[in-house]
């Protein structure tokens, strides 16, 4: 089978222009190159298809079997995960992961949350829209009842992964302090920004692999500081860091009733958002409770740092079996022939 790869490569030279974490989220040309390496491994032909206008000039040119998206896309904007796969359901052809919808409204974490309100626990919050005064924002706070039964905010932009625009300095212990961050974040990412209630507890993230009733959970993550610190959070800072920052706990050592709410929850959350395949679902753990900070239906796959990765590998899943893993399912979904179970190792 031939098999595209759609993907975003960080700059050999970024530029100067906006935040430093403007080019978090993509790859890095080992983990394009890993994932090649394992597809070629199982016999299928591959071809490198990038994103943008590039990917456009391929794809219509020589239109691949299937494509495995990793593209993040350029920009700002909430639909920038949703276009490719839009191009490819337009050209008639099978990709793995979500659909243009899930993409799009799991990347706006305030859309997220209303969709999952149902079947998870989720923070207060309210997102706010880019480009409002400093008295507009503390007016929306009071009507939205920010204020009441919160001792802590935390403030972030609405439509960004991988911990972009989140900083060490992102709780806010004063309302003054949760609109100067707002003032900052509109200002950085011309986006929505999101205040929510910050809640004090573990940091758990919870890999999903398959469909439908066949949607499992591989494992949990408890992400540690390695200097006990109850303001904790998996910031950008941390990431860039997380060899010297963090302890990865895998699997998370949660009470047998945590885990099975975490397990539920995570599941609930992957199905209200509709996501496909694979996705990586955030959680903060506070009184037992876990509420749901975000989901990753495009999560990284970087063969030696990414979360989802990670995690796979404290359970005892190589990343070869991970990415065979989540071919099969995302090959038995599109109805096309899938990769022997034998070596897929279940």
């Amino acid at each position: 089978m031939r098999i595209g790869i759609t993907f975003d490569l960080v700059p050999v030279v970024a530029s100067a222009d906006g935040p430093d974490d403007r080019y978090e989220e993509f790859d890095k040309p080992q983990t394009i190159e890993a994932l090649a390496a394992v597809l070629r491994g199982e016999g299928h032909d591959v071809v490198l298809l990038g994103d943008g206008r590039e990917f456009l000039h391929r794809v219509l040119a020589d239109p691949p079997d299937f494509v495995w998206n990793l593209a993040e896309g350029e920009g700002g904007g909430r639909n920038r995960e949703a276009r490719v796969p839009a191009v490819l359901e337009m050209l008639g052809i099978p990709y793995s992961g979500s659909d243009p919808l899930t993409l799009a409204a799991a990347l706006d974490k305030g859309v997220a949350k209303r969709l999952v309100a149902d079947s998870v626990a989720v923070p207060k919050g309210f997102s706010f829209p880019a480009g409002l005064s400093s008295r507009a924002v503390g007016s929306l706070m009071h009507h939205a009842g920010l204020w009441e039964g919160a001792d802590q905010w935390i403030v972030k932009p609405c439509f960004e992964g991988s911990s972009k625009g989140i900083r060490a300095r992102c709780i806010a212990d004063t309302h003054e302090e949760a609109v100067e961050l707002y003032m900052v974040l509109s200002g950085d990412y011309g986006q929505p920004v999101l205040i929510e209630e910050f809640i004090a507890g573990d940091e758990v993230t919870v890999g999903i692999v398959g469909n439908g009733d066949g949607a499992e959970v591989i494992g949990a993550m408890r992400i540690r500081p390695k200097t006990p610190d109850s303001r904790f959070v998996y910031s950008i800072e941390v990431k860039r860091d997380w060899d010297e920052r963090v302890a990865y706990e895998t699997p998370a050592q949660l009470s047998a009733d945590v885990m099975k709410h975490l397990i539920r929850s995570a599941l609930g959350a992957y199905v209200a958002l509709g996501c496909r395949d694979l996705a990586r679902i955030d959680f903060r753990i506070r009184d037992g409770v876990p509420y749901f900070i975000e989901a990753n239906p495009l999560p990284g796959l970087a063969p030696d740092w990414s979360d989802l990765i990670i995690l796979a590998g404290g359970m005892g899943i190589s990343y070869a079996d991970m990415i065979r893993k989540v071919l099969r399912v995302a090959l038995l979904r599109v109805g096309l022939e899938p990769i022997s179970r034998a070596r897929v190792g279940l």
